[in-house]
């Protein structure tokens, strides 16, 4: 019988896609997507993770986390590929536990994110998208809802179950006026697209001192222009319980720090840059209007809304 925290589906799937069923739970989270750590009954320490299947994104994203982790890059290697049961899309990886996570939000931590998102989007640029060639994967679409200002649906924001339906109206003027000109800045621009990851918080990372142990959540790849990558984690790398907007200097810094790593950006770009890191804060500010919670992502955009439009040009 499986244990209470371990699902029957579960067990089965282990049973076909790992050979082994699980014997003990160290780790069960719940949130955007199901995460379970496991240990199986022949040793082998795994998690499983399952979401909703959305037509095919989810094995773009672990075939570039394999790539990021056969490189070198601090991922957890993927141990099969994504299988969809039950409308969902689920694959195991290795376990990889450890590592601190950091509340640092300034600028001296904001170079440090910044060069390993860096070294990411550098390394990832060598998985072929869309292409024809042995491991070419398809890109990974439709981006993540916080980053997906170039949807075709009427007014700022694009579809999320989590929001739609609720009273629109208990979000304050100041917010709604501001993602329509973010959306407007950033549907302007044609700037060729990589891959990066697209929840670039805290939460998400894990460090030994300095040097980056783990990232976690390659859910969240998107498929973006370099400067939208850049510039939404430069916004959003210190969220660490809830998510925030980091303070402008330390975003500046963010964005000369990537610069330094992998090149300069052109005007456009730096007004790309600071739009999307305007736009994920945004998108929170909202959920937290709509669902009533502390105002915290809607405090730190009321205090930097004005800055950050003028940077980026919107």
């Amino acid at each position: 019988m499986a244990s209470p925290a371990v699902p029957e589906w579960l067990v089965a799937w282990c049973r076909k896609h790992l050979g082994s069923v699980p014997s003990d739970v160290l780790l069960v989270s719940e949130h955007m997507s199901e995460v379970y750590g496991l240990r199986l009954a022949d040793g082998r320490e795994v998690a499983v993770k399952a979401r909703p299947d959305q037509s095919g994104r989810e094995a773009t994203c672990v075939e570039v986390q394999r790539f990021l982790a056969l490189n070198g890059y601090p991922a957890a290697a993927p141990v099969t590929g994504v299988t969809v049961t039950g409308g969902r899309a689920i694959h195991a990886e290795e376990w990889r536990p450890g590592g601190e996570l950091s509340r640092d939000d300034s600028p001296a931590a904001a170079v440090r994110y910044a060069t390993g998102l860096a070294r990411l989007v550098g390394l990832a640029a060598g998985v072929e998208v869309g292409g024809s060639a042995p491991g070419a994967v398809e890109p990974p679409l439709p981006n993540p809802e916080w980053t997906r200002w170039d949807h075709d649906e009427p007014g700022p924001w694009p579809r999320n179950p989590h929001h739609d339906g609720r009273d629109e109206s208990l979000v304050p003027a100041y917010v709604v006026d501001a993602a329509r000109r973010v959306r407007e800045r950033l549907a302007g621009t044609w700037l060729p697209r990589v891959l990066g990851h697209a929840d670039w918080e805290s939460q998400n990372i894990r460090w030994d001192g300095d040097r980056l142990h783990a990232v976690h959540d390659w859910d969240s790849l998107a498929w973006l222009p370099e400067a939208a990558i850049a510039g939404a984690a430069s916004g959003a790398f210190g969220s660490y319980a809830e998510p925030t907007l980091t303070p402008v200097e330390s975003s500046a810094a963010f964005l000369d720090a990537y610069q330094k790593e992998r090149r300069g950006f052109s005007d456009e770009e730096i007004e790309v840059a600071w739009a999307a890191s305007l736009w994920l804060a945004l998108h929170n500010a909202r959920g937290e209007a709509l669902h009533r919670q502390p105002p915290v992502a809607l405090i730190a955009v009321r205090e930097q809304v004005d800055e950050r439009l003028r940077l980026a040009g919107a």
